[in-house]
């Protein structure tokens, strides 16, 4: 699951691109056709090389990855758009058909479907219109990485890896960028919120997890930035000093 802040598009206003729209992409990890089998490399009937992969889910995978898509829609704005390729692959059509069942047991949410071409666009267009999306391992790669940049960086997305039997894993969604260790470069919010998400969706202390996605707002709403999100008329602080800001502002939380 990854937090995605969006829209005004730009690196200059990653204030309001943070404030105005939430989202959450949950898909599933350890499922379709990263782990699918068969896969490899052989040849065809012309003699040529070939590369092969498999995407499969069960049943049983689609259910619990839509059971805890539903539970961070009904923590969230109670609207999850399941995303697939119901169109025209299989696996798709069996997602989307045990995604539409466990609605049943989610009366109080509000389920959409969208086919992932559609979803990639709308993303861009209207980031506004999505609140928590669901989707398999592939396309909630490319969906969530996508959503990073409309809020400038991916510097400023966490993310989990959660189960039915939390509390997960949360981190940021960005690497270790050893390129600029020790620099005092890097970008912390997203390490601060996954911090929050933690709290939320990991141990359920939405208050707590509450001032910290505050805390984050209010020092952005003051003009600090990382290099990562700089632009004229704003403070350029680095990794420090920005987590400094947020730690004051939790501070003046009453």
């Amino acid at each position: 699951m990854r937090s995605i802040s969006s829209p005004d598009r730009a690196a200059q206003h990653p204030c309001r691109a943070w404030r105005v729209c939430q989202s959450a992409a949950s898909h599933g990890v350890a499922a379709g056709i990263y782990f699918g089998q068969p896969r490899g490399f052989g040849t065809n009937d012309k003699g040529e090389e070939i590369g092969f992969n498999t995407e499969i889910y069960s049943v049983s995978e689609i259910d619990r990855i839509a059971r805890v898509a539903f539970e961070v829609a009904r923590k969230r704005g109670g609207k999850l758009c399941s995303v697939d390729k119901a169109n025209v692959l299989e696996a798709s059509m069996l997602w989307r058909k045990r995604v539409t069942a466990i609605a049943s047991e989610f009366p109080d949410v509000e389920l959409s479907h969208m086919y992932v071409d559609n979803a990639s666009m709308q993303l861009v267009r209207n980031p506004k219109q999505f609140d928590t999306i669901v989707t398999n391992n592939s396309y909630g790669d490319i969906l969530s990485d996508e959503a990073s940049m409309i809020t400038g960086s991916i510097g400023m997305l966490p993310s989990a890896s959660v189960g039915e039997s939390g509390p997960g894993l949360f981190e940021p969604i960005h690497g270790s960028a050893p390129d600029i260790a020790g620099q005092d470069k890097a970008n912390p919010r997203a390490t601060i919120l996954s911090a929050a998400m933690l709290l939320k969706y990991g141990l359920g202390t939405e208050n707590a997890a509450k001032r910290i996605e505050t805390a984050v707002t209010e020092t952005l709403d003051n003009g600090f930035r990382t290099g990562d999100i700089y632009s004229p008329g704003t403070t350029l602080v680095g990794c420090k000093r920005m987590g400094e800001e947020v730690l004051k502002a939790l501070d003046s939380q009453k």
